[in-house]
C-alpha cells in the first residue's frame, strides 16, 4: 500500500521496497520535484526496482517532467515493476486568502530576486553577442562596400559625360537655328523648322513619360540613368545586389537591436566594458 501523509505542509509518500520488503519514505517538495526525480529516488533506494513508473485514472502514463504538485491533485496509479498501487492523495486544506497572498508576494519577491541576480549578465551577453554579429556583418559587407564604391564613381563619370554631351549637342542646335535664322535665311523660312523641333522635343519627352511613368524632371532623369549605368556595371563585374542590400538589412536590424537594449534595459555598466568585445 501507497499512503501520502502531510508534514510541516509538504507530502511524504510511504512505499514498500519490493526487494528489501521495508516501508520507505519519500518527502517531496511539490514545485521543485518532478515525477522523474521521485522515480529516480525509489530506484536509487532499492536497485531491484526494475520498472518505476505513474499513470493517470484513465491508463495515460504521466510525463516525467509533470510536478508533484500537479501528480498530487488527483489519483493516479504507481508502477513499480509488475506491481501497481492505486494511490489517493488526501486533500490538502486550502489556503486562506491572507496566507495565499503572501505566498503570492513572496513568489514575487524571488523572481525579482532572480532576474536582479541574472539579468545583469544576460545583457551584458546579449550586449556582445549583437556586437560581435555587427563585426561579422561589417567585414563581409566592407568588400562589397569598396567594389560598390568604384562602380558608383565609374558611373557617376558617365552620367556627367553624358549630361555635357547633352548640353553640347543643345547650344550645337541653338547656335545652328541662329545662323540659319540670320545668315542663311530669314525667319520667315525657320520659323516653320523652329516650332516642329519644339513639337518634336514635346513628342519625346511625352513618350518617356510614357514608358517611364515619370515626368521629364532632370534631377530624376539623372538619377534614372545614373541607376541605368550602376546595374549594368554590376552585372559585368559580378557584384551581388541582392546579397549587399541583405547585408545593409541586417546590419540596420543589428544596430536597432543594440540601440533598443541599451535603451530599454539601461545597463549600468561603463562604455569601455560594453565594447569590450572578445
Amino acid at each position: 500500500e501507497v499512503t501520502i501523509n502531510y508534514r510541516h505542509g509538504l507530502p511524504v509518500i510511504t512505499l514498500t521496497l519490493p526487494t528489501r520488503s521495508e516501508r520507505c519514505q519519500f518527502t517531496i517538495k511539490p514545485m521543485v520535484t518532478t515525477v522523474e526525480a521521485f522515480l529516480q529516488d525509489v530506484q536509487r533506494e532499492d536497485k531491484g526496482v526494475e520498472r518505476a513508473e505513474v499513470f493517470a485514472t484513465d491508463g495515460c502514463k504521466v510525463c516525467g517532467a509533470t510536478s508533484m504538485e500537479v501528480l498530487l491533485r488527483n489519483d493516479f496509479t504507481l508502477v513499480i515493476n509488475n506491481i501497481a498501487y492505486c494511490v489517493s492523495p488526501p486533500v490538502k486544506d486550502k489556503l486562506s486568502s491572507e496566507h495565499a497572498t503572501e505566498m503570492e508576494d513572496i513568489k514575487s519577491l524571488v523572481h525579482r530576486l532572480y532576474v536582479a541576480l541574472h539579468l545583469e549578465d544576460h545583457q551584458v551577453r546579449k550586449e556582445r553577442e549583437l556586437l560581435r554579429k555587427l563585426d561579422n556583418l561589417k567585414e563581409e559587407l566592407l568588400p562589397f562596400e569598396q567594389m560598390k564604391a568604384r562602380i558608383a564613381v565609374n558611373a557617376n563619370a558617365k552620367t556627367t559625360r553624358l549630361l555635357w554631351i547633352g548640353l553640347a549637342l543643345m547650344s550645337t542646335q541653338g547656335g545652328a537655328l541662329a545662323w540659319l535664322t540670320w545668315w542663311v535665311y530669314s525667319w520667315d523660312i525657320m520659323e516653320p523648322v523652329t516650332y516642329f523641333i519644339t513639337y518634336g522635343s514635346a513628342m519625346a519627352f511625352y513618350a518617356y513619360f510614357i514608358l517611364t511613368k515619370q515626368d521629364y524632371i532632370y534631377s530624376d532623369a539623372r538619377d534614372r540613368q545614373f541607376l541605368h549605368y550602376f546595374y549594368r556595371k554590376c552585372k559585368k563585374q559580378h557584384f551581388n545586389v541582392e546579397r549587399y542590400n541583405k547585408l545593409k538589412e541586417d546590419i540596420a536590424e543589428a544596430e536597432e537591436l543594440l540601440r533598443c537594449l541599451r535603451q530599454t534595459l539601461q545597463l549600468k555598466l561603463p562604455v569601455q566594458k560594453i565594447e569590450d568585445k572578445d
